[in-house]
């Protein structure tokens, strides 16, 4: 039986982070070796999995992963606190599964960089669900991008009250995936007043925040006289945190580079 796989979670003391630690605590081939948050964390020194509601984890909340014996790393963070992180993985040749979303040109310069000595797996959302969801999104885009009269295109996403960015970084994937099949190049953010006809040359991107929504996706397809809806709704954090466990796992032992869950999942 092989050792079990070492995971370090940065930003553990954050929603998603928590869930990961449960994870991961509760994965038999796998075992917390370190769990990172920001320097100004009120949660530093706390153990992990106490935080997390699972049991003592014996692993204490710390902002660096210092001599931490790990064999990957998973990052539920801030762009500041992934671009941390980072460079310790680079460091110390650690691959690592990147969910951290909002992030700026020069930090997503910064990733494909690192993707270039250690494995990368960068995804906008680590569901499986959603992954396939995406897989299905190119399908119909490839099949209705010249259906008569045109396919008009609206996402809307559902996230928690908390969430800092929008539209989603998985809305906005879904809609890269649809502009490279049928050609649309203007993304819409909302509408309002008088914007007149809608353009065939436009993609509709919505975000709703309410409550402790952990994530909702839809993607509409309106044609003339039919609607083709794509959802998928998202019921606990686990299937999150349970990706990124999967991710982390894949990655040990790969070339550098930058990977996607389809190469996780084996869609491509």
């Amino acid at each position: 039986m092989s050792a079990p796989l070492r995971i370090a979670v940065n930003g553990a003391a954050g929603r998603m982070g928590r869930r990961v630690v449960a994870g991961v605590m509760a994965d038999e081939g796998a075992t917390l070796a370190a769990a990172l948050d920001s320097a100004g964390s009120p949660h530093l020194g706390l153990d992990a999995g106490d935080l997390a509601g699972v049991g003592t984890a014996g692993v204490l909340i710390s902002q660096s992963i210092g001599a931490a014996k790990c064999d990957a790393v998973i990052d539920f963070s801030t762009p500041d606190g992934l671009m941390s992180v980072l460079s310790s993985c680079v460091k110390r040749d650690l691959p690592i599964a990147v969910a951290t979303t909002g992030l700026s040109e020069s930090q997503i310069d910064a990733v494909r960089t690192a993707a270039e000595t250690i494995p990368v797996v960068f995804a906008p959302s680590f569901s499986t669900a959603v992954n396939v969801a995406m897989r299905l999104t190119a399908l119909a885009a490839q099949a209705l991008k010249e259906t008569p009269g045109g396919a008009d295109v609206e996402i809307i996403e559902r996230h928690h009250r908390f969430k800092e960015d929008a539209p989603s970084g998985t809305a906005l994937r879904f809609a890269e995936i649809v502009r490279d099949v049928m050609g649309q190049e203007d993304f819409a953010h909302g509408r309002e007043g008088r914007p007149g006809a809608r353009p065939h040359s436009e993609i509709g991107l919505h975000a709703v925040r309410e409550g402790d929504n952990v994530g909702e996706h839809s993607i509409l397809f309106g044609m003339l006289g039919e609607t083709l809806e794509i959802a998928v709704r998202g019921r606990t954090r686990d299937s999150y945190a349970n990706g990124s466990i999967a991710a982390a796992r894949w990655a040990v032992g790969r070339p550098p580079g930058m990977y996607g869950m389809d190469e996780v999942l084996g869609l491509k």
